[in-house]
């Protein structure tokens, strides 16, 4: 019976394999707590399989842990689809944003030996930053003026010192004139930049910012500034810090700026949303493939940089969840970790019940954000991947996808199917 139900399957995969139709990667599902639906979860296999069936995804991989434990590990669709390369739980990502809560992570550890205060100006680290600009609109034209004050490390943390990925129209042409901007991909991509992270953060400081110190929430160079900041409180290269700091003692054995040459294969095509939403092949370049196994291999870009596994990013995510620890390996205290994952920024970010902490954005009201409970917090990347750590539910959920750009609703819809998963009250 054994051998007859081995060749039925072979031949079902071998069937479904000739219409064209995907098939998932799993690995053996664990036993499951109680509280989460095996029946449940398999909606979140149906779906994000038919987000490669669509064609609107190359392919995925999905991981929850709930109290450290993995209750969910998916592989979907195609590494490299046009090459017939299928996705496997171990793929690498670009994981773009989602490097902003590790560097977070790395400036919060030397502020615990006192290197680094949270109130300290950035001149402090980075003299450049002693007199920055801004550029302010008035009766249609803009003009250069003096910032009110100096920028703070906690203005970086948070994303309020007024500093832009330089692609707005008043300071678009001054930023590409400098490298940055335009001439940096989407703005923030530097992996191909031959010169330190510090270089290119000094002439940074030299252009104008889009807002007032404290005044605002601007998404931009932010986080890389502060891996600068890194670099020269430390005396160590940031790419070595985060080695030796955490992700060698957290076991992410596959986190890096920059891939060996070896895990090359283990890279994931990047892909973009074409007009009709269906993917196509994006191209080489800042706008697409990137320099992350060929580069110069000298910018360390905090905010952008690193490429990941889902299995290495949860591990740091339940981490931060586990309030600094794991097993025996600390990484932060628990109220250092209660600072990154509390709003810190009252209404800056939003009025709508979402605040923004030191790295992350929380959830500070329920409701506000999907199914999140209070208290969660995630963010994501550029190049679609999203995550949502939870610990009211004791969850850390994450989806890499490589697509850029991207506009299907997968980030808004994977934290939806893992919640309603839950059968125990919140």
């Amino acid at each position: 019976m054994t051998k007859i139900l081995t060749r039925t399957l072979a031949l079902l995969v071998i069937a479904l394999s000739s219409t064209g139709i995907t098939l998932y990667t799993q690995t053996a599902r664990p036993p499951l707590p109680a509280g989460v639906s095996a029946d449940r979860l398999t909606r979140v296999d149906r779906r994000l399989q038919q987000y490669v069936d669509d064609g609107l995804v190359s392919g995925a991989v999905a991981m929850v842990l709930q109290d450290g434990r993995p209750i969910y590990e998916r592989a979907f669709g195609w590494s490299d689809k046009d090459a017939g390369q299928k996705m496997a739980t171990s793929s690498m990502f670009r994981i773009a944003s989602q490097s902003k809560a590790i560097t977070s992570a790395a400036v919060l550890a030397l502020m615990e030996e006192g290197k680094i205060g949270v109130r300290d100006n950035v001149s402090r680290f980075i003299p450049a930053f002693a007199k920055t600009t801004v550029a302010v609109r008035k009766d249609g034209a803009v003009t250069i003026e003096p910032a009110k004050r100096q920028i703070t490390i906690k203005d970086l943390l948070t994303h309020t010192a007024g500093i832009s990925y330089g692609t707005e129209a008043s300071v678009a042409a001054l930023y590409e004139a400098k490298g940055l901007g335009p001439a940096a991909g989407q703005g923030w991509y530097t992996a191909d930049k031959d010169e330190p992270i510090c270089d290119t953060m000094e002439r940074l400081a030299t252009l104008p910012f889009v807002a007032q110190p404290g005044e605002s929430f601007v998404y931009g160079y932010n986080t890389d500034i502060l891996g600068c900041v890194v670099e020269r409180a430390s005396g160590l290269p940031l790419d070595q810090f985060i080695k030796t700091r955490i992700t060698d003692p957290l076991g992410m054995n596959d986190t890096y700026f920059y891939l060996p040459a070896e895990k090359r294969a283990r890279l994931v095509t990047v892909y973009a949303s074409g007009s009709d939403g269906r993917i196509i092949r994006a191209p080489e370049g800042s706008k697409g493939q990137g320099a992350y196994v060929d580069g110069p291999r000298r910018s360390f870009a905090g905010g952008a940089g690193l490429v990941s596994t889902a299995k290495d990013y949860t591990r740091f995510l339940e981490m931060i969840r586990n309030r600094g620890a794991i097993g025996t390996v600390r990484i932060l205290s628990p109220r250092t970790v209660d600072l990154m994952t509390t709003n810190q920024i009252g209404t800056t970010y939003s009025s709508a019940g979402m605040g923004y902490g030191f790295g992350f954005e929380t959830t500070d009201r329920f409701g506000a954000n999907g199914l999140d409970s209070v208290g969660a917090f995630g963010w994501g990347g550029a190049y679609g991947s999203v995550y949502r750590v939870d610990p009211q539910a004791h969850l850390v959920m994450s989806l890499m996808i490589n697509i850029m750009p991207n506009t299907n609703d997968i980030r808004t819809v994977f934290p939806t199917l893992v919640y309603q998963a839950l059968t125990s009250g919140r």
